[in-house]
């Protein structure tokens, strides 16, 4: 499980690489759990949230960037 510090100190392309990785596995555990091959089902709920802790991360630099933006518009 990926913690909220570790992630923020994660490059952006990191971030995506670990958002792609995180979607294909939940896909693929919820096929298994479809077709009945999942054991642990807690694997689905833990996945779902560092797919969300990692948009989350991805979401906070997208809002810094925008208001440093900003900032700088307005300074100038």
């Amino acid at each position: 499980m990926a913690k909220a510090k570790k992630l923020a100190e994660l490059s952006d392309a990191d971030l995506l690489t670990r958002l792609e990785e995180t979607s294909e596995e939940l896909f693929n555990l919820r096929f298994q759990n479809a077709t009945g091959q999942l054991t642990n089902v807690r694997r689905l709920s833990d996945v779902r949230k560092d797919k969300a802790r990692v948009l989350t991360e991805l979401r906070a630099r997208e809002i810094a960037a925008a208001e440093a933006l900003e900032a700088e518009e307005v300074a100038s």
